[in-house]
């Protein structure tokens, strides 16, 4: 079995400029433009949504959809919608796929930097918004390609509900702690158990290895 290897990183702790850099973002507008392929994307999904007019949770950087599969499973009463840019990985979601779990559940192409923004716009409310194993972008110099460190994590902030996270590298969520608390929100973060089955191949792989591995909840809604 191929060993995953844990994160190395040339940081000692959370990243300095982490709480200035989210205080930057929260106090501007993303401009970037939106791409066509996302917003139909989007707009395909958003019609299944006003649709369904039930509970959604959302379930970014889904990968080859697993975890998504996973999620509905457990909320029967929820629509399910997972999001990746990777077609590679999207396209493989049908090894997951089973015909008595799922029923609401869907696994769409997009990036999330446009889709997120998208569904705030749209006035999404998610009741719970899972964000397993992002990359961790672990080189100091890439903080603004993580999550928390980008323009769209205003948007994360706005569309609420119950934010969970989870990663094999504690800085990145010791990391996002401090953006939410920049933010208004209070985190906790905590090791996964380790009876808990993986719900992703990644969780998997790491759990395999030995890994530690962590996550984050904080409650975003918008009445907290």
């Amino acid at each position: 079995m191929q060993q995953a290897r844990a994160v190395t990183t040339n940081q000692n702790g959370p990243h300095e400029d982490t709480e200035a850099v989210v205080r930057r973002h929260l106090q501007s507008e993303f401009l970037k433009p939106i791409q066509e392929h996302n917003q139909q994307a989007f707009d395909e999904i958003n019609a299944q949504v006003e649709s369904w007019g039930g509970p959604i949770i959302l379930d970014s950087c889904c990968g080859v959809g697993e975890s998504t599969a996973k999620l509905a499973e457990l909320n029967p009463h929820a629509m399910v919608i997972g999001v990746d840019k990777s077609a590679h990985r999207v396209e493989r979601h049908s090894h997951y796929q089973s015909g008595e779990n799922g029923q609401r559940y869907w696994v769409v192409r997009a990036d999330l930097n446009d889709f997120w923004r998208l569904a705030n716009q749209a006035n999404w409310q998610p009741q719970q918004h899972c964000i397993l194993y992002p990359n961790p972008w672990p080189k100091s110099a890439h903080l603004s390609r993580r999550w928390h460190g980008s323009p769209v994590w205003k948007d994360v902030v706005a569309l609420g509900g119950q934010l969970q996270m989870r990663s094999n590298w504690s800085l990145y969520l010791l990391e996002v702690a401090q953006a939410l608390k920049v933010s208004g929100y209070h985190a906790d973060i905590s090791l996964l158990a380790d009876n808990a089955d993986p719900i992703t191949p990644f969780e998997r792989k790491y759990k395999n290895s030995g890994q530690a591995l962590w996550q984050l909840h904080a409650n975003l809604s918008k009445e907290s």
